[in-house]
């Protein structure tokens, strides 16, 4: 079969012609019909690729379950279903049953694809760590990104309020479609003064930080007392910043990072257990849908890196499979 593969060193892509895999316990053997692209996986500070070492690519996808193996208990084969993968980028690609979700008839296979994983990685840190509810603000910076888009979403299905910050005003001004109460223009630090004057001098009960360190200064500023503080992506290549230890101190605040890269199976697959429980339905009746940017075909998986890199999108990027 053919298979996306990334160098870690030099993020080089490359496809290769792979030996299909077979399901282990536990796991599904799906023919992926789209897969979704993150940014984490192709910035290399991140070290999800060691140096120097190639492995094949691709964290989220959608497809046809074809085989399955020992022990899996809640699908068949025929089944419709979407999940989080290593080998997304790739004809086959096998999940584990506890990061597998039914595919609702209410997304494409595009759409399906694009929420996997963002989406998880959006409700584990604004349910179970935001413990985020009905009217609490909430801060997100770099909106238009994947996670971004999916945590306005998943926010406001919460009924709460939402703050984005971008550098482009047109990008929030479509998102105040989605229910942006509030739109900040900055391009990472310089945006605290403005969260505190929206939110009446209070502050955010959570401040979801997809940029990197460049806004975290101005993110901790714009917690309310008790507030929380989420670190998830890297964009403007910043992993150190200065933390204001007394404003920790005398408001109470958590920070806290939302990573799976040394998380075991079963605490992600809680995550999604209570993602299919309270998100999940949303979907399956057609109130939500994961915002896709642009869709690729398979082969032009570089392009498509290309344009998630050039940070012009609102929302996810995907590559197809052929019909």
């Amino acid at each position: 079969m053919k298979s996306w593969w990334i160098e870690g060193g030099s993020g080089t892509l490359e496809m290769r012609e792979v030996a299909t895999p077979e399901p282990a316990t536990g796991e599904v053997l799906i023919r992926v019909k789209a897969a979704g692209l993150n940014r984490g996986e192709f910035i290399r500070g991140h070290g999800l690729h060691a140096p120097g070492k190639a492995k094949a690519a691709g964290l989220e996808g959608a497809g046809e379950v074809v085989a399955l193996g020992s022990a899996v208990k809640g699908f068949k084969v025929g089944d419709a279903v979407m999940g989080r993968t290593m080998t997304g980028f790739a004809e086959y690609s096998v999940i584990a049953e506890g990061e597998t979700m039914p595919k609702p008839a209410s997304l494409s296979w595009e759409e399906a694809a694009g929420a996997s994983l963002a989406q998880w990685v959006a409700y584990d840190m604004v349910v179970p760590e935001g413990e985020v509810g009905a009217g609490d603000w909430v801060l997100i910076t770099g909106v238009s990104s994947g996670v971004g888009v999916a945590a306005l979403q998943i926010a406001k299905h919460l009924k709460a309020r939402v703050i984005g910050t971008s550098g482009s005003a047109a990008k929030l001004e479509r998102l105040k479609a989605m229910g942006l109460d509030a739109g900040i223009v900055a391009r990472g630090a310089g945006f605290a003064a403005e969260v505190l004057r929206v939110t009446d001098n209070k502050g955010v009960r959570l401040a979801v930080n997809n940029v990197g360190g460049t806004a975290f200064p101005d993110a901790l500023a714009s917690l309310a007392y008790r507030g929380r503080l989420g670190i998830v992506g890297y964009v403007d290549n910043t992993l150190k910043a200065e933390i204001d230890l007394d404003a920790v101190h005398a408001k109470r605040l958590r920070v806290f990072g939302v990573s799976n890269k040394l998380r075991p199976l079963a605490l992600r697959a809680a995550t999604v257990a209570g993602f299919m429980a309270d998100i999940w339905p949303a979907y399956a009746s057609g109130a939500m849908k994961p915002l896709i940017d642009q869709v690729f075909t398979f082969d032009q998986l570089p392009a498509a890196r290309d344009a998630m890199e050039s940070n012009a999108q609102v929302g996810k990027i995907v590559v197809c499979m052929a019909a």
